[in-house]
């Protein structure tokens, strides 16, 4: 599993000076992030390797995260990230944007940007109701179940409620190119999350 952590720069767009096409791209600044651990199946029950991003000073991590970079030879660092599956990377090895290359498909995790308390036409894509003859049920979600049968509300009926905020995953991305001297990912279309959010890029395997 080839995989990478780094933090979301911003949007800007690609020109191709032979066809003149636009590229929309996400720069994400990526590694390089230290191998922390190996997990193995024989001793851990699965595969993984653990490795670390964002540098901190000694003060700003706890004790048993310290001892546990320590073991590795790893300098502080603010995040840990597994990456599930089988890899030949060695602890004491570091991941950069060298991993991947122009064309590799990829799916990038981040929190999403929260939009707050939305209703049901925002946060589901509910239809609206109608707007004439005195309604007043334009905006309101409308029923949400029977009244004697089964005279409650099913779990995970679609309401009104906070809307982002939460771990997101898109699929379908290329990498359009990478620049190993400032450590930076150009992913083509947008990827989760808002401006210097922490973002985790991982191959994708179609099956």
């Amino acid at each position: 599993m080839k995989g990478i952590v780094g933090r979301k720069l911003g949007m800007t767009q690609i020109f191709d000076p032979e066809s003149g096409a636009v590229t929309p791209v996400t720069v994400i600044e990526a590694g390089p992030c230290p191998v922390v651990q190996v997990k193995t199946v024989p001793i851990d029950g699965y595969e993984a390797v653990q490795i670390a991003y964002d540098a901190v000073p000694e003060r700003k991590i706890s004790k048993p995260e310290l001892g546990h970079l320590r073991r590795s030879g790893a300098a502080p660092h603010r995040h840990l990230v597994e990456l599930r599956g089988g890899s030949e990377l060695q602890v004491g090895e570091s991941v950069t944007v060298e991993t991947f290359a122009a064309g590799d498909r990829v799916k990038v995790s981040g929190i999403s940007i929260g939009k707050g308390f939305a209703g049901t036409i925002k946060r589901h894509n509910f239809s609206s109701g109608p707007k004439t003859h005195g309604s007043h049920n334009i905006r309101k979600p409308g029923s949400i179940g029977a009244s004697a049968t089964p005279s409650r509300v099913f779990k995970g009926m679609r309401m009104a409620g906070q809307m982002g905020a939460r771990r997101a995953t898109q699929v379908g991305l290329v990498i359009h190119s990478t620049d190993p001297e400032r450590n930076l990912l150009l992913v083509k279309g947008a990827v989760p999350g808002p401006t210097n959010g922490f973002v985790e890029v991982r191959e994708e395997k179609r099956r």
